[in-house]
């Protein structure tokens, strides 16, 4: 399993220009529990030593936090949504982490089934077919989805051998500012470098950064051969496809 870690929360994660602390070396990468994420999301994890579970800002049903998209590895099928039925508490105010599962024995079927059926031709299917008993289980001991998107991503990085920390943004002190609060974030763990994917830089700020010396760097991934799709359907196309030991290969090129 990936290691979880304790950081504890501070009274402030600010830093002073002359008490900062040395640099560390650590990369941080801030982003949503996404279920079975695309190949673009777990390349910036799996490029990060410490995952911060952005899990305190609001849910999206429009964004992939319930859900995938998969693709035949054989090309017979087009593209579909794997969704997971989830209801919101609090409407359309609802954070992420209080997101809860319904219809869940219905939605353990058809994982496994869609999975099975898109995959299960691959000769990689066995790699994946020992973890997911694990995934399936956890549905039936939490109704939390930021939970199951969690482990999602995980048994992915797994296959990686990613052997990075994760920690969850609800358990950190951050200000409320978008670019400040990925800073305090990145402070908060003990990070001197954040990865900043492609929808982040259309919006992050680049001196609060420079104020506290966190490094801005900027990530982002091809469009062709193992990255083909790598934006739109979930990372076990690659995986299922090219095998896990080739898409690492890439990975650790890139």
């Amino acid at each position: 399993m990936m290691r979880t870690s304790g950081f504890s929360p501070t009274d402030s994660t600010a830093r002073s220009s002359a008490d900062a602390a040395p640099p560390s070396g650590l990369v941080c990468a801030v982003h949503q529990p996404n279920f079975l994420p695309r190949l673009s999301t777990v390349a910036k994890l799996a490029a990060a030593d410490v995952w911060v579970v952005l899990d305190d800002v609001q849910f999206s049903r429009r964004d992939y936090q319930h859900r995938a998209r998969v693709a035949p590895v054989d090309g017979s099928r087009p593209t579909r949504w794997l969704s997971v039925p989830t209801h919101l508490p609090s409407g359309r105010a609802t954070l992420i982490r209080d997101a809860r599962l319904v219809e869940i024995p219905r939605s353990v079927r058809r994982v496994e089934h869609v999975l099975r059926q898109h995959y299960g031709v691959s000769p990689y299917w066995p790699l994946l077919a020992t973890d997911l008993p694990g995934l399936l289980t956890l549905f039936r001991s939490t109704d939390r989805m930021a939970e199951i998107a969690e482990a999602s991503t995980l048994l992915l990085l797994r296959f990686l051998g990613w052997s990075g920390t994760v920690v969850r943004s609800s358990a950190l002190s951050a200000g409320s500012g978008r670019t400040q609060r990925l800073v305090d974030l990145c402070l908060a763990v003990g990070a001197d470098t954040y990865l900043c994917g492609t929808g982040g830089s259309r919006y992050i700020e680049p001196d609060p950064f420079t104020a506290e010396r966190v490094e801005l760097r900027q990530f982002g991934v091809p469009t062709t051969g193992v990255w083909a799709g790598a934006r739109q359907v979930s990372a076990l196309h690659s995986l299922m496809v090219h095998g896990p030991e080739v898409v690492k290969a890439v990975l650790e090129v890139g």
